[in-house]
């Protein structure tokens, strides 16, 4: 499977325009295909294994959560789960792909990260409980 720029920053938490920046320094290898910057598995792999992405990633999960129990102030119900499944590579890459493809298709106000920390794989979910609780229900009864 190739995913686009705004898939992988929803995926990192980068935004497109560092992502940009790291496809410039050559930390990033992708395909431009009718305009818009296309990444294979591969490509994410060593893009996500890359000590200073490594690092990056890291702050941005921890501020994600941070982020959740900082915010005193929530208008509706709101869930932060994280999931670390020690998996291989080929394994949670499916699971970062049903992830990023079912927010897409079905959130409006979810975030998403990934990181891979040794042999776990960390993800990430926050955001309205309904929409993340449909993603966790989705997730393990497929």
């Amino acid at each position: 499977m190739e995913y686009n720029i705004n898939q992988l920053a929803m995926i990192t938490g980068y935004t497109t325009r560092s992502l940009r920046s790291f496809i410039k320094d050559g930390s990033l290898n992708g395909e431009k295909i009718d305009g818009v910057w296309m990444f294979t598995e591969e490509d994410i792999s060593a893009f996500l294994n890359a000590p200073v992405v490594r690092m990056g990633l890291s702050s941005k999960q921890q501020s994600l959560v941070y982020d959740f129990l900082a915010d005193t102030d929530k208008k509706v119900n709101r869930i932060c789960v994280v999931l670390d499944f020690p998996v291989s590579d080929e394994e949670a890459r499916e699971v970062m792909e049903f992830f990023s493809q079912e927010i897409n298709n079905r959130c409006h106000d979810c975030a998403f990260k990934y990181l891979k920390e040794g042999k776990i794989s960390r993800f990430v979910l926050s955001g309205v409980e309904d929409e993340v609780s449909a993603l966790m229900s989705a997730y393990y009864s497929r």
